[in-house]
């Protein structure tokens, strides 16, 4: 029934465009008429459907990025606009494929541009590649500490291409990622509680406990440095004219660099409120007077 409803419909459009085109004298064109205003339907409907479903697939693969924590944003943000594309593509060709276009050589020709610009955007490319192993591992975060590629300073920025870092001079270092990702990285903030290694040297005429007790009593004093885990206070090396404490206090990873710079000076003077002497090189010049 609903064959025969469709052959009459066929049927009485093939009319209706012959009474159309007659006073035109096209009316032997209707069937490549109605032929080409069918593909152009469907092609409209292709379209309609092929922006659709790109958009749900581009919004899935953001929304899963989303909803895990440890998952980076930017990276499937990225992945949900190249597989948006991707979608978008194969629907050109559907719609290509409709007016009897030959896609296969499109194809081949695609490929073989996307092949040119590969070899010449080489450098980007490895800093892409580069940029998604980065979001994927995450090796360090926005707002870490770390030293990468000579450089060391606040990670301000992580993009695809680039890893942005602020130094304590609030200078802008911007570094590819491909340079980062085949270096050496150290993150200052991964852990959050961190040793800081110093070493103090005071004369062997100096009561050792004595001196330990005064660099105690400064840690104690600190208010950035930790109780729990206890500070190390050992004796590291006796040199020539020194005994070396090795000390490491204990501090927050954001505390670092303050305890790192502001210590010694502070061990230095009190040091010198107990009569403790840091000994330093120096020359005795003896004169001898000569028998006349």
């Amino acid at each position: 029934m609903f064959k025969i409803e469709q052959t009459k419909g066929v049927w009485f459009i093939m009319e209706f465009l012959e009474q159309i085109l007659a006073p035109l004298g096209m009316e032997d064109q209707a069937d490549s008429i109605l032929a080409g205003a069918t593909n152009v339907l469907l092609a409209l409907l292709i379209l309609i459907v092929g922006f659709w479903i790109a958009g749900r697939v581009g919004a899935v693969v953001r929304g899963i990025g989303k909803q895990h924590e440890k998952l980076d944003d930017t990276l499937f943000n990225f992945l949900g606009s190249l597989a948006r594309y991707t979608v978008l593509a194969f629907v050109i060709i559907a719609v290509l494929n409709r007016f009897g276009v030959e896609t296969t050589s499109i194809v081949a020709l695609l490929g073989a541009a996307g092949l040119a610009v590969g070899l010449a955007l080489q450098g980007a490319m490895s800093n892409l590649a580069a940029g998604v192993m980065l979001m994927i591992f995450r090796p360090y975060k926005v707002g870490d500490f770390i030293d990468a590629a000579g450089n060391f300073g606040n990670v301000e920025e992580i993009t695809l291409f680039t890893t942005v870092l602020r130094t304590f001079d609030h200078q802008q270092i911007i570094i590819p990622n491909g340079k980062i990702w085949g270096e050496q990285i150290i993150n200052h903030s991964h852990h959050p509680v961190r040793g800081v290694e110093l070493t103090f040297g005071v004369s062997y005429d100096t009561d050792i406990d004595q001196a330990r007790n005064v660099i105690k009593k400064v840690f104690a004093d600190h208010p950035q440095i930790l109780d729990d885990p206890k500070p190390v206070i050992v004796v590291s090396t006796l040199n020539d004219s020194s005994v070396d404490f090795a000390v490491r206090p204990f501090v927050k990873g954001e505390h670092w660099f303050d305890v790192r710079f502001t210590v010694p000076e502070l061990v230095k003077k009190a040091l010198d409120e107990a009569g403790i002497e840091i000994p330093f090189p120096h020359q005795k010049v003896i004169l001898f007077k000569g028998d006349e």
